[in-house]
């Protein structure tokens, strides 16, 4: 972000700053020790790929295989798409794709049409689609009858951040102090949109008019916070006296969907708006990279204009936390439940499930009288991965929102010999107790290690893993999947003949499987790069057909394919050998792996999902044109003949009508 006098140029491309300076050691580290042990990598080409891999899923259970079951008779049957630079989405031979959803597309009964000129207003936007579509999921109309529909339903996706050169008017630099009037708007693009959606006779997708579903939530709708932190001192602030509510959700990438049908919304950057100008912040601020001098957005100095924006500052400005806002960022970085089919339901923050930038949320498959589990990665360089367990048993009947309320949060550790452990984060076990009381940093009650979670991680050993972001889980097998995008702070020390990747730029897919008490085994499925790029313990090569990098988006269909979706940025998309940001496909149990898609000039591919017939895929564009400057975008994607691109959702379908990877 730069500052010129009174204006301000926005850079909110990139991720949060590094903020995890513990001594554990880094998960290349562990890789490394493992690797030059058991001499995984033979020979000149791997050493010259500069990649690693783990011993495989040891200890698994002898009688499944390590990978998942064979995808359907018939699927990865497509010709792969070369990489390109074309300014439009890419698809195979015999598949089609269609736009619907651009930022603005009215959607509230009585919204107005979306403005070319940037002319909207922060009402307008309140009632139009969001911006920078990221994590989505349909839901079937009938879903809650048990119904299975894959020709009407719900589209719910996240809006993950704007940008104001694209978003106003001026389409320039933004003055300070900011105006409220633009800010306002800002807020308006971020949070969710539930959109009713119907496939016509012709095919095409659109919104069903005048749908009671129809639902905006941004960054000031009304909130309700869950679980052990609702009422703690740390969150009390002067819009919430008792610290049972705050407002809006900001920032969110990924999602999840719960086993009774509701979707969960992420807070992953939200600390990057905030800033704490005092002297000393707290330690639930410094952890978090909240900034003490100018937030990214500056929304804060449109305060004297607007003081209900005087929620960004969290410096401490009156005599009690409940007369200003120094806790407000204390009610960010929780994952958000919204009942899409109840638009008058209050959305909740579920705080027993960790406070840190969460990407996304997965569950393992529900079994009825056993506790729920959830995964989340901490997107931000050197943080890691969490899991989050019940302590109430999962009842189809009964199942709901308190499941979400009490339960264990534990954090990932990657052994050397191919196992794991998940490290309570949990005042009242004994091991972590004396962890945080040998370590100084005692904490009052479990509130307490919830607000600071990432401290708590630190404390308890978890492993430093490079950005963790989305995941999966496979559905026959049951492992977990995640992307570790990339991390370009990875210092040349740790380089070894094991493990020669120093600066992880193009980052790589882990996997392990559950195994007894809260242990876990692992192993690398994919190290992602260029052409000849190679991971040994799979004798698996990247070729024309499949090189990536910055692997972000991930999801498993039914049939068991995995989709993989990349977030390059910078040099690496604009003149690296990998063309625009991309889709690909893998059947894990034979390591085929396909290139699907690729999207247009500088966008993100973000966000997949299918109808429950598999014939229908929406697929999330973000941010097409991202970081050419105002008025001078590399991208006119979707609307040609127009200067501001807008992210959208491209509908993908066979032209046979058959099932989508095949």
């Amino acid at each position: 972000m730069m500052k010129k006098h009174n204006s301000v140029s926005f850079d909110i491309s990139g991720t949060e700053p590094q903020a995890n300076f513990s001594d554990n050691p880094a998960f290349e580290q562990v890789v490394s020790r493992r690797l030059s042990r058991r001499h995984f990598l033979q020979g000149s080409l791997a050493l010259a790929a500069g990649s690693f891999i783990g011993a495989g899923l040891a200890g698994c259970d002898s009688g499944r295989s390590a990978v998942g079951a064979a995808v359907k008779k018939g699927l990865m049957g497509f010709s792969p798409v070369s990489i390109n630079r074309f300014d439009t989405v890419t698809v195979p031979s015999g598949y089609s794709a269609r736009v619907i959803l651009p930022w603005g597309t009215p959607l509230l009964p009585g919204a107005p049409a979306y403005k070319a000129d940037g002319t909207n207003s922060a009402a307008d936007q309140a009632m139009q689609i969001g911006s920078h579509h990221d994590g989505m999921h349909f839901f079937p109309i009938d879903v809650k009858n048990g119904g299975q529909s894959s020709t009407e339903g719900l589209l719910v996706m996240n809006h993950e951040y704007c940008d104001p050169t694209i978003l106003h008017a001026y389409g320039g630099e933004a003055q300070l102090p900011r105006k409220a009037a633009e800010v306002h708007k800002e807020i308006a693009a971020h949070g969710v949109s539930v959109a009713h959606i119907q496939r016509q006779p012709d095919g095409n997708w659109t919104l069903v008019e005048n749908s009671p579903y129809q639902r905006r939530i941004t960054g000031m709708t009304p909130m309700a916070l869950t679980g052990p932190v609702r009422g703690h001192d740390k969150v009390k602030t002067l819009y919430s006296p008792d610290g049972t509510a705050t407002r809006g959700t900001l920032n969110n990438c990924a999602h999840g969907v719960t086993p009774w049908g509701t979707y969960l919304t992420c807070e992953e950057n939200w600390a990057l708006l905030f800033v704490n100008r005092d002297t000393v912040q707290p330690r639930e601020h410094r952890r978090y990279s909240i900034s003490n001098e100018n937030s990214i957005m500056h929304w804060d100095t449109a305060a004297a204009e607007d003081s209900e924006l005087a929620r960004f500052n969290a410096s401490a400005r009156a005599e009690s936390a409940t007369a200003d806002f120094r806790n407000e960022p204390n009610t960010f970085g929780w994952i958000v439940e919204i009942d899409p089919f109840n638009p008058d339901s209050v959305p909740v923050k579920h705080t027993a499930m960790g406070r840190f930038a969460h990407e996304g949320v997965i569950f393992a498959k529900a079994e009825a009288g056993k506790p729920l589990v959830a995964y989340s990665g901490d997107d931000s360089r050197f943080e890691y991965i969490y899991k989050f367990v019940s302590a109430g048993l999962y009842d189809p009947a009964t199942a709901g929102p308190h499941l979400l309320d009490s339960g264990t949060l534990y954090v990932a550790r990657f052994n050397e010999d191919g196992s794991g452990d998940w490290l309570p984060l949990d005042i009242n076990d004994a091991s972590f107790a004396a962890k945080a009381q040998a370590a100084g940093a005692l904490f009052s009650d479990q509130a307490d290690v919830l607000l600071n979670t990432r401290l708590a991680a630190d404390i308890a050993g978890a492993t430093k893993m490079d950005r963790p972001e989305w995941g999966a889980v496979h559905p026959d097998s049951g492992e977990v999947y995640f992307t570790l995008t990339n991390n370009d702070r990875r210092h040349s020390s740790q380089l070894n003949s094991a493990n020669p990747r120093a600066s992880n730029s193009s980052g790589h897919i882990i996997r392990w499987r559950e195994a007894q008490g809260q242990r876990f085994n692992w192993d690398i499925f994919l190290l992602s790069g260029d052409v000849y790029t190679y991971t040994p313990q799979h004798q698996f090569m990247l070729t024309d057909d499949n090189h990536h990098a910055s692997p972000d988006g991930l999801w498993f269909d039914p049939n068991g394919l995995l989709w993989i979706q990349t977030d390059m940025s910078g040099s690496q998309l604009s003149s690296g050998p990998f063309g625009n940001n991309q889709m690909l496909v893998a059947d894990v149990s034979s390591h085929q792996i396909k290139r699907f898609m690729v999207g247009p000039v500088g966008c993100e591919v973000t966000g997949v999902v299918m109808t429950p017939d598999c014939r229908t895929m929406f697929v999330n564009i973000q941010h097409p044109g991202e970081g050419s400057g105002p008025y001078s975008f590399s991208s006119t994607w979707p609307d040609r003949g127009t200067r501001r691109p807008r992210s959208a959702t491209v509908v993908i379908s066979k032209d046979d009508g058959g099932i989508i990877g095949s």
